[in-house]
C-alpha cells in the first residue's frame, strides 16, 4: 500500500472513532441532560409546595411569610441543639469511616482504619453536591496513593451504595412492624415494598453466586466484582456496622425535633428517618426533597418542620466537610507526596 493511500486510510479511521465517540458523548449526554431536568422539576414542585403551606401557616398566624419565619427560627434552643449535631456528625464519621474500612478490607486489601479516615473526610467535602460523587472521589482517592485500580475501588462503593439502600429499607420496615398504628396512609406500601425488596435482593444474591441465570456474562464484569465475593455474612456484617449511626439519628432527632418546638417519640422517628434520608439522597438544592418530607410527615407544624429540615440536613452536610477540612492537608500529603 502507498504512503498517500495509507494516511487516507488512516484519516477514514480516525474520522470513524470521532464520529462514534461524538455520538456516544451525545448518547451519554442526553440522559444526563433528562436527570439534570428531572431533578430541577423535582426541585421546584418541592418549592413550590414548601411556598404553599409556610405562606398557608403564616396567614393563619396572621402574619407574613418572613414574619412567621423568623418567629419560628427565634424559638429554637440553638446552642442545645449545636452540641448535639456536633457531638452526632463525629460519631457518624467514626462510623462511616468504619463501614468504608470494613468492606474495603473484606474484598481488597488490609487497609488501616486511621488510613481510611483522611479518605473518607476529604469526600465528604465533594458529597456537598452529591454524596455518590464523594464515594467516587474515595475511589480515586485509593488508586492515586495506594495503586488500587479503580474498577476494584468502584466495585466496593457500589457495594456499600447497594447495602445502604436495603440497610435502610430494613429498619424502614422494622418502624412499620413496630409504629404503623399511626402512621400516615402512604406508609400501607410498606410491606409491599419490604416483600418485592426481599425478593430482590434474594435473587440478586443468588444471581451473583451462580444459581441463577449461570452462563450470563453480566455478573462477570469488573465492576461487579464485589458482589460476586460478597456472601450473606458481609450484607449482615454491614447492617449491623451500619445500623448504630441510624440508631444514634433516631435519638438525636427526636431530642432535636424537641428543640424546635415539636414533640416527637423515638417510636415514631424510627419508621419515618428511613424514608427521610432516602430523600436527603436525591440530588436537590437544600436538600428539597427532604425537607418537604418532613413538612408532609409532620403537617401540623408547618414552620418549625421546614425550618429543622433546612438546618438539620444542611448543617450535616456543611459540617461533615468542615471534618474534611481538618484532614485535607494529610489528604494532600499522601495523595500526592
Amino acid at each position: 500500500m502507498t504512503e498517500p493511500a495509507k494516511n487516507k486510510e488512516n484519516n477514514e479511521i480516525s474520522k470513524a472513532t470521532s464520529a462514534k465517540e461524538s455520538e456516544n458523548g451525545m448518547a451519554q449526554s442526553k440522559p444526563s441532560a433528562a436527570g439534570r431536568i428531572l431533578f430541577l422539576g423535582l426541585t421546584a414542585v418541592c418549592f413550590a409546595y414548601l411556598y404553599y403551606r409556610l405562606n398557608g401557616a403564616a396567614v393563619r398566624e396572621g402574619l407574613s411569610l418572613i414574619a412567621y419565619m423568623t418567629q419560628v427560627f427565634a424559638n429554637v434552643a440553638w446552642l442545645p441543639w449545636l452540641g448535639l449535631m456536633i457531638g452526632y456528625s463525629f460519631f457518624y464519621f467514626a462510623i462511616d469511616t468504619l463501614v468504608v474500612t470494613r468492606a474495603l478490607n473484606w474484598f481488597l486489601a488490609d487497609i488501616k482504619y486511621r488510613d481510611i479516615l483522611p479518605i473518607r473526610a476529604s469526600a465528604y467535602i465533594i458529597s456537598i453536591f452529591n454524596e455518590q460523587i464523594g464515594k467516587g472521589a474515595m475511589a480515586y482517592y485509593l488508586n492515586k496513593r495506594d495503586k488500587i485500580p479503580g474498577w476494584e475501588v468502584g466495585s466496593v462503593m457500589l457495594f456499600i451504595m447497594f447495602c445502604e439502600v436495603f440497610y435502610l429499607l430494613v429498619w424502614a420496615s422494622i418502624g412499620y412492624v413496630f409504629g404503623s398504628g399511626g402512621l400516615p396512609d402512604v406508609f400501607s406500601l410498606m410491606p409491599v415494598i419490604a416483600v418485592g425488596a426481599a425478593i430482590f435482593f434474594t435473587a440478586w444474591v443468588l444471581y451473583f453466586d451462580g444459581k441463577i441465570l449461570p452462563n450470563n456474562q453480566f455478573r462477570t464484569k469488573r465492576i461487579l466484582d464485589a458482589f460476586k465475593q460478597a456472601k450473606i455474612k458481609h450484607y449482615l456484617m454491614f447492617l449491623l456496622l451500619r445500623s448504630p449511626a441510624l440508631l444514634a439519628a433516631i435519638v438525636v432527632y427526636t431530642i432535636a425535633l424537641r428543640l424546635f418546638g415539636v414533640e416527637a417519640s423515638f417510636m415514631e422517628l424510627l419508621p419515618y428517618l428511613p424514608v427521610i434520608f432516602f430523600a436527603a439522597a436525591v440530588p436537590t438544592p437544600m436538600r428539597a426533597a427532604a425537607i418537604t418530607v418532613w413538612v408532609i410527615l409532620f403537617p401540623e407544624n408547618e414552620g418549625q418542620m421546614a425550618a429543622f429540615g433546612f438546618v438539620q440536613h444542611n448543617f450535616f452536610i456543611l459540617f461533615n466537610a468542615i471534618i474534611g477540612l481538618v484532614f485535607w492537608r494529610r489528604a494532600q500529603r499522601e495523595l500526592f507526596s
